[in-house]
């Protein structure tokens, strides 16, 4: 079972690849993932790109191409499937995923797209808050008292982070439309893409999902 998942910030993306990679028993591997797990086994791409991050700057597409074929031939190898997040991003990386699939002679992969409107999207993100003691991420919408940390208890210690601002959120959207959606194009004649609502509750989206991939 192999799995890419798209999603704009917000759309609970990270939440349903945790729950389909406990469902499938497959590793949920993120970019952020691959770049701490290659860094801290010291391949030499892991190295390079973490002599690159440690400059404050950005993996190129080909050396992120390099390290994600790296991390899905260790899985394709044993035979594992897996859940991707987070890559591809452009029409570049698609085609360099594109590339790396053929080579590891993985055929029928599942794209699954969980669709939200912005309006929700914005709605959600501009409610979180983030807990300067325990790190721990809660809405607003979802705890009784906006003042105490449902998690470790810490009052007064609930605040937004930057990311989270109404126009960053925006921008963060215009840049997911403009990059993601040419990805989309690419692959639709390539492999199935699943259209999934995200605006339902949490198990009714995981049913969906897996509705789908049965189908």
């Amino acid at each position: 079972m192999q799995i890419v998942i798209f999603g704009a910030p917000g759309t609970g993306k990270g939440t349903q690849a945790k729950i389909l990679s406990k469902k499938f028993d497959i590793p949920h591997i993120s970019t952020g993932d691959i770049l701490r797990d290659s860094a801290k086994r010291g391949t030499p791409l892991g190295m390079k790109a973490k002599e690159i991050m440690d400059r404050g700057e950005l993996v190129s597409d080909d050396l992120m191409g390099g390290l994600v074929k790296e991390t899905l031939e260790n899985f394709a190898s044993n035979g594992h499937g897996f859940i991707l997040d987070g890559f591809p991003r452009t029409v570049n990386q698609a085609e360099i995923l594109l590339n790396i699939f053929n080579l590891l002679k993985i055929e029928n992969p599942y794209f699954i797209v969980l669709k939200v409107d912005d309006e929700e999207i914005i709605s959600r993100l501009s409610s979180r808050r983030a807990c300067s003691v325990c790190g721990a991420i809660v809405n607003l919408h979802d705890i009784e008292d906006p003042k105490v940390c449902p998690n470790c208890g810490s009052v007064g210690t609930l605040y937004k982070r930057k990311d989270d601002e109404e126009n960053v959120i925006k921008n963060r959207l215009k840049i997911y439309r403009e990059s993601t959606f040419p990805v989309l194009d690419f692959y639709k004649d390539k492999f199935k893409i699943i259209y999934v609502k995200g605006t339902d509750p949490i198990d009714v989206v995981t049913s969906n999902i897996l509705k789908e991939i049965e189908e």
